[in-house]
């Protein structure tokens, strides 16, 4: 392949690598949208609160598990297919959202979360494509801030649409259908790599899942995958999913002053993730600002249970979304403990593991703190008990980060980590 057929390639992956971050700031936005919608959504399905909780739950049991299959299909199939296929199913996961029944809720749920899965992994692979080794992390970067984007615009503007009173069935509608255009979109823009085809028939004499099993036999990756789900579980299943309904039951704010402070948590996401990442690649260390952030979701989320006068909701809200970018730094100490040849897989593995985490806690949230919602129960106690649940989780996730390697000052320490 030739210089001028090399750049034009790059040319074409970076428009493709535009086309995916539009895909992954979809994924957030429909990850985030029903926490705004749950009385809306519990009477189209005719479930109980509880039960809809459950449904939009179910999107990370699919979520996880396809993290893995996306890792394998992007190697294995280029990134034309692959985030072609992802962009659809997810679009036809929230055309299901229109169907008034709880088996379609389900199975729209489902869909979206299997669609979500290539977003990030596939925006990674188009810019390792697109942008040179230089400008590739500012890149995934601005991938990561605009997801978080996403994450917030699902609640910032979703919610005073809602409370418009714009029919959920039509936001449903525009957004499945827009997210096929943009599949197609990706189907059309993003170059099939020929050179990608070539190393097809290596990669079966190395076995569909060789990679996984040396990521997976390496317990530095388990303990990445940890810690990254305690520290992303306050804001995947409390801030964008029950946050919006206990700030409406436990501290009485009005839907839309609820709505604007839970979406702060996604909004500080935007800050948080570049900033702390910035900060450890300038002291050349991992593990101290991961401790730091966690150490810094606690603090906040203290002052939000046991202070609230001390500062609005809305800024505590920022202030942990800030903190809690922290919980990206596990995604970069999991690719250096392991081989170079197992990177890619590296991040399907680490989101495996993150949002299995996730799975598991969000049905024991919704069991000891989601159905007592309503109860007659004093709601401060409630609304601290609640907190006191995700404090405990940082804190696993804090003792948890001491018995990670290092990986911050080079790799020499770490080469042997998986051999």
């Amino acid at each position: 392949m030739d210089i001028n057929t090399t750049k034009s390639y790059t040319k074409y992956y970076i428009i493709a690598w535009v086309f995916g971050l539009v895909f992954y700031f979809l994924d957030y936005v429909i990850r985030s949208a029903p926490a705004v919608m749950i009385p809306e959504l519990s009477h189209s399905f005719s479930v109980s609160e509880i039960r809809l909780v459950t449904i939009i739950g179910t999107y990370y049991y699919t979520y996880s598990t396809c993290s893995l299959i996306a890792g394998i299909a992007l190697d294995r199939f280029g990134a034309k297919y692959s985030l072609f296929a992802g962009a659809l199913i997810l679009g036809i996961g929230c055309l299901l959202f229109m169907a008034s029944s709880q088996f379609s809720g389900v199975t729209g749920r489902l869909f979206q979360g299997a669609g979500c899965a290539f977003a990030f992994p596939g925006c990674v692979y188009l810019a390792s494509k697109g942008f040179s080794a230089k400008s590739l992390a500012t890149a995934i970067g601005f991938t990561q801030c605009l997801g978080m984007l996403g994450g917030s615009a699902g609640q910032f503007v979703v919610g005073p649409l809602i409370e418009k009173g714009i029919d959920i069935s039509a936001f449903w509608l525009y957004i499945g259908i827009f997210t096929i255009i943009v599949a197609f979109g990706l189907w059309l823009i993003t170059p099939e790599n020929k050179a990608e085809q070539k190393t097809v028939p290596e990669q079966k004499k190395q076995g569909l899942l060789s990679p996984y099993k040396v990521v997976f036999s390496n317990p530095q990756s388990w303990l990445c995958g940890i810690v990254s789900g305690l520290l992303f579980a306050p804001t995947t299943i409390f801030a964008m999913t029950w946050a919006v309904d206990f700030f409406q039951k436990d501290r009485a704010l009005d839907f839309h002053t609820a709505t604007i402070s839970s979406a702060m948590v996604a909004f500080g996401w935007v800050f948080g993730c570049p900033l702390l990442g910035y900060i450890t690649d300038k002291i050349k260390k991992r593990k101290p600002v991961l401790i730091f952030g966690a150490a810094m979701m606690i603090l906040s989320l203290v002052q939000l249970l046991y202070f609230p006068s001390l500062l609005p909701v809305k800024i505590s809200m920022f202030l942990l979304g800030v903190a809690s970018g922290a919980a990206m730094i596990p995604y970069s100490i999991i690719k250096e403990a392991n081989p170079d040849n197992v990177k890619g897989s590296a991040t399907g593995a680490i989101n495996f593991i993150t949002f299995g985490v996730t799975t598991l806690l969000s049905p024991l949230f919704s069991h000891l703190f989601g159905k007592t919602l309503s109860s007659n129960l004093d709601k401060t106690l409630h609304f601290q008990q609640a907190g006191l649940f995700w404090i405990i989780g940082i804190s696993i996730a804090i003792l948890v980060s001491f018995m990670l390697k290092e990986t911050g000052e080079g790799k020499s320490e770490l080469v042997t980590a998986k051999e």
